[in-house]
């Protein structure tokens, strides 16, 4: 396809692509930073196969599918906390449980409801098609509520990322933090199922702060540098959906890769 820039960015269904998929890109970023310092950067991929269960019922029930997912993702991330807090079960072990428990469940519910069908395929492997007028309003006014709860608690986010023993012992809420942590993450996961599907969206959480970590040391420039690329990335990978005839998840994710590889190169000059 000969296609300009310009004339790419003139189609209803790209602008409404990168109108939600900057936001989402932004908010997968700053909260993925977070994640993986506290070692729970695999929560976006719990979460989002429990996604793929709530959209499975959804679809059954014939019921909108961010109206189902919303509520379902978000008792999920605070399930996984409390079973990662109040039993012997750890992060990873409670992401495990309940992701594939809500796999299967989909699966299931799938499989009995006539299989997988056009809109749930959209949502496995993202498509920029699959965005509704009304999924691009309801998505951008959450992604700003999100952007507006991550600032307005950054420092607390912050010192209980770090050192929650710390933040404890200095009288802060570090489980009300943790939760408010788990409740934008699992709002991030469900909004940017239709970008980036089910089986993508944890790396757009986890590929930008790793990336920058590559390169940068101090906590801000890795938090600035994670929401640049990742924007640059979400940016740059529904365009070329556009031009290859690509799932836009996929290729989101190739470009994020290939910025992770050119990053371990710099790291690895810089340390010589």
């Amino acid at each position: 396809m000969d296609y300009s820039i310009q004339e790419i960015l003139s189609f209803t269904f790209m602008q409404r692509a990168l109108i939600v998929g900057i936001p989402i890109a932004l908010c997968a970023a700053l909260l993925g930073v977070s994640l993986i310092l506290k070692r729970y950067s695999m929560i976006g991929d719990g979460l989002s196969h429990v996604g793929f269960g709530a959209l499975s019922l959804a679809a059954a029930l014939n019921l909108a599918p961010l109206k189902v997912s919303i509520p379902i993702v978000i008792i999920s991330a605070f399930l996984l906390l409390r079973i990662s807090r109040s039993s012997k079960i750890n992060g990873d072990g409670a992401i495990a449980i309940v992701s594939s428990s809500a796999l299967a469940i989909g699966i299931v519910v799938t499989s009995m409801t006539g299989g997988l069908n056009t809109d749930l395929y959209s949502y496995l492997f993202g498509s920029i098609l699959a965005l509704s007028h009304n999924d691009v309003i309801l998505s951008v006014i959450l992604c700003a509520v999100v952007l507006f709860i991550y600032v307005f608690f950054y420092h607390k986010i912050f010192t209980v990322t770090f050192d929650e023993n710390f933040s404890i012992a200095t009288g802060t809420n570090a489980n009300a933090y943790n939760m408010v942590l788990a409740l934008l993450t699992a709002l991030t996961v469900v909004l940017g199922m239709q970008i980036m599907g089910t089986l993508l969206i944890s790396s757009l959480i986890i590929f930008p702060g790793l990336t920058a970590m590559r390169v940068f040391k101090s906590y801000r420039s890795v938090v600035v540098w994670s929401a640049v690329q990742s924007i640059i990335c979400v940016t740059t990978g529904l365009i070329l959906s556009f031009y290859l005839e690509t799932a836009s998840g996929a290729t989101i994710v190739c470009v994020n890769l290939i910025f992770f590889i050119i990053f371990s190169l710099i790291g690895a000059i810089k340390k010589r």
